[in-house]
């Protein structure tokens, strides 16, 4: 396997407070606030394979610059293995439900806790492996505005059970409490054009509001601007407006009032999954 390049630390964002903090369970997390002041809403973003690196910092100064108290618990803080090796890609830590909703609850009363936190206003966002984890708190607790998945949650497991993830992502989705995000590539080797469609008709199927579109020609982890291989800028520039504007939309207390289904795709008549391969 190839090696991931690993970004070098970027210095600090002058305005910006960031630092790892350490939640009451003993979990350590990344937290950044933004300079705007007042009651704030509030982003818990969910790592990719790799855990709490460069990229995951980087999206949670991006969230503070926009205005988000944002915050990126370390799933992976019972992993008792070479750390490293988890960041250049080459082990991977796998997560059980449980521990993730033990998890993204005590990072959500966190938060609630902050005086600078809308606690109204609080969204969840996995990407990669962490798309499933993104989806179950909205499943366990009312207190989810937004969930939003990049390539993720919609793959061939998430279709089949194991001792990691008891439950279909059908029964998950049939739980769901709040609009989902779900954003993919068409040239994804992980995640079908077959599975989005799939993914979004458990969501029809149980009247549940989402916003999904398919990228053009975009692979798993085009929005890693770490990775060069994958990174499309074209798409991941979009994709963070239409992020910021789908929580600008959903985080105003009144988006439970209305189901809302918006489905954008964009990829060849000629498609043809098997053809996808893995990018560096």
């Amino acid at each position: 396997m190839k090696k991931r390049a690993v970004k070098k630390q970027k210095a600090p964002v002058s305005g910006l407070a960031s630092s790892t903090v350490r939640l009451p369970s003993g979990m350590t997390a990344f937290r950044a606030l933004p300079k705007a002041k007042g009651k704030r809403p509030a982003m818990i973003l969910l790592h990719e394979r790799y855990g709490v690196v460069q990229h995951t910092k980087d999206l949670i100064i991006k969230f503070a610059k926009a205005g988000y108290v944002a915050l990126a618990p370390d799933l992976f803080w019972r992993f008792t293995g070479d750390r490293k090796a988890l960041e250049r890609g080459d082990a991977r830590a796998d997560i059980r439900d449980s521990e993730a909703l033990d998890d993204l609850g005590t990072s959500i009363d966190y938060l609630k806790k902050l005086d600078v936190v809308d606690p109204g206003r609080i969204a969840v966002m996995g990407v990669c492996q962490t798309g499933r984890q993104a989806v179950l708190p909205a499943t366990d607790r009312a207190d989810v505005a937004a969930c939003v998945v990049f390539y993720g949650a919609a793959g061939g497991k998430e279709w089949t059970t194991d001792e990691f993830r008891p439950v279909l992502i059908e029964t998950l989705l049939e739980k769901l409490s709040c609009p989902l995000l779900g954003v993919f590539g068409e040239a994804d080797h992980i995640i079908s054009v077959d599975d989005v469609l799939r993914f979004r008709g458990a969501l029809e199927r149980h009247k549940k509001s989402y916003h999904i579109r398919i990228y053009p020609d975009a692979p798993h982890g085009w929005l890693n601007d770490t990775m060069p291989g994958r990174y499309r800028k074209e798409a991941a520039v979009d994709a963070w407006n239409l992020l910021l504007a789908f929580l600008k939309k959903t985080m105003n207390g009144r988006s439970k009032e209305k189901i809302s289904w918006v489905f954008e795709s964009d990829f060849s008549a000629n498609y043809d999954f098997k053809k996808n391969v893995r990018m560096e």
